[in-house]
């Protein structure tokens, strides 16, 4: 890689034995975020693109590719384990990877464990962590901490665009008792089904797919910043349930979770082989162009937060915090742009959700500019899982290049699955709130991060022409009554009321009801 303009020369850490050492002195700051960046020298070696144990249909035919020297293998390309060795992919089972290790220094930071995040690399990478947070009231899959993380959509972007992709197990975030509690689709990972270990066969997908591209295919797909998505796409084509391009164009190929019975390596070496610089689709590059907006402290509560989860420019995630039936928003695909210069068409699918309650109305005939209308939903199976239900709704966004789709673009919009809802018709005949009831059920769930506990139930009030007057609270033994605007009625008059979030560090975070800033709560 070049020297990066605006930051001092460091000569590139040359890689030895299979192995390259990251210093924390030798790291360069770059980019948004302050990640830092390890420039690295990785030369070819002899050693062969598989080990003895691959014996695998798949295996057989990147041996032959390799042979023939029609795969570029895996020179160049680096590994990196992110749980100190509890879940490492062999050595001798990929032997042109060039596995990555941290000095003492950068590993007393916690630079090599867990979320891949500090540290970013200027050749291709395949990694994984077989980690979890999983004690305390904030416990989640690594998946989970990084979507819900200030800067972690953003870190996960940018290790997409560099070619970058790790895989971690879900380890209770999609499972019959919670549910899928990933709170946004996105291409910037592949999430294993189970806990340690989990990951290794999706590791060892990626680690073919990557040695299994043409030379010249693979050199235009990271110059061009497309090996992550093009990966994606190759992964997700390739499964076994995914057997048409009508069937890619389904949740079915898009879950948040993969399962290991769904990975096709054979199928997989196959499609990346045939792809050349010519049939590579692009990535998808989103823009909201106007949504629906909700008042904190009218359509929901607790100062700080809002119903935006992230926004990155080939996924954007939402919370429905509103009491509103129906959201919209507009997205376009319009910064979209084809490396061979080809003029590109849109298609828009729901991929997860009720279709019924969940519509698309392209904007124009090529499919740039799309409006997405929700209305609440209760929960539904995940595609071909239908023991585990979901609360998220998915909207997918395809740039099609001839016989190719690229991997998708991606809306996500999370219901709270721990609220219970009651809708009627009003006057108007549109569907209106009647209540709401934030509490979260006995032996339910709700993740604290995205929703702090409310302990309270709402009745809405409406004058006769339908205009909302207000509603009635019942909480902690007592019903308070409020008007329209969010101000609790009282004998003495109109008082405001501010929707504080307390955030204890041994308990899970919650909004209190405050009248003043010296007030203790309510």
């Amino acid at each position: 890689m070049s020297q990066i303009k605006g930051l001092p020369g460091v000569d590139p850490v040359l890689a030895k034995d299979g192995r390259v050492l990251v210093r924390l002195s030798e790291l360069l700051r770059f980019g948004p975020g302050g990640r830092l960046l390890a420039r690295v020298s990785l030369p070819e070696t002899s050693a062969p693109v598989l080990g003895a144990a691959g014996r695998d249909a798949g295996h057989r035919l990147l041996w032959q590719l390799d042979f023939e020297g029609r795969a570029a293998g895996n020179h160049g390309d680096l590994y990196e384990n992110r749980d100190r060795g509890h879940s490492r992919l062999p050595a001798e089972a990929h032997p042109q990877l060039t596995h990555v290790a941290y000095d003492d220094e950068a590993r007393k930071l916690g630079f090599d464990y867990g979320l891949a995040g500090p540290v970013t690399f200027a050749v291709p990478l395949i990694g994984n962590s077989s980690t979890a947070l999983k004690h305390g009231p904030l416990w989640r899959s690594l998946p989970r901490m990084a979507l819900t993380h200030d800067n972690g959509p953003l870190f996960l972007y940018q290790n997409y665009l560099a070619g970058q992709m790790h895989v971690y197990p879900e380890h209770q975030d999609h499972d019959p008792d919670h549910g899928d509690l990933i709170p946004a689709n996105t291409p910037y990972f592949l999430i294993s089904q189970g806990s340690s270990g989990s990951d290794q066969p999706h590791l060892e997908a990626l680690a073919m797919i990557f040695a299994a591209f043409q030379p010249e295919t693979k050199a235009f797909l990271h110059q061009n910043q497309l090996l992550a998505p093009t990966v994606q796409m190759v992964f997700r084509r390739s499964l076994t349930s995914v057997r048409s391009r009508a069937a890619y164009l389904t949740g079915l190929a898009h879950p948040s979770v993969i399962p290991k019975d769904q990975i096709n390596l054979m199928r997989m070496v196959q499609l990346a082989n045939a792809l050349t610089p010519e049939t590579v689709p692009p990535m998808v590059r989103l823009a909201v162009l106007s949504e629906d907006d909700a008042v904190e402290g009218v359509n929901y509560f607790g100062e700080g937060l809002s119903e935006r989860l992230f926004d990155t420019p080939t996924a954007i995630a939402r919370l429905w915090r509103s009491h509103a039936y129906r959201r919209s928003m507009v997205v376009s695909v319009e910064a979209t742009r084809d490396s061979n210069g080809r003029a590109l068409d849109f298609v828009w699918r729901v991929l997860r959700g009720d279709p019924a309650r969940t519509r698309i109305e392209p904007l124009d005939t090529r499919g740039l500019r799309a409006r997405i209308t929700v209305d609440w939903q209760l929960p539904r199976p995940v595609p071909g899982r239908p023991d585990i239900l979901s609360n998220r709704v998915d909207v997918g966004v395809f740039a099609r290049i001839g016989a190719q789709d690229s991997a998708p673009g991606l809306i996500s919009i999370l219901l709270p699955q721990h609220e219970t809802r009651r809708y009627g018709l009003g006057p108007d005949g549109d569907m209106r709130i009647e209540s709401l009831d934030r509490r979260v059920p006995q032996g339910g769930y709700a993740d604290p991060v995205l929703f702090p506990q409310a302990d309270w139930r709402d009745e809405y009030r409406y004058d006769a022409a339908g205009a909302l007057k207000g509603w009635d609270r019942a909480a902690s033994g007592e019903t308070m009554r409020f008007d329209a605007v969010g101000q609790k009625i009282t004998e003495a008059g109109a008082m405001s009321i501010r929707h504080m979030i307390e955030r204890p560090s041994d308990a899970a975070p919650r909004i209190v009801m405050r009248t003043g800033p010296g007030d203790a709560g309510e």
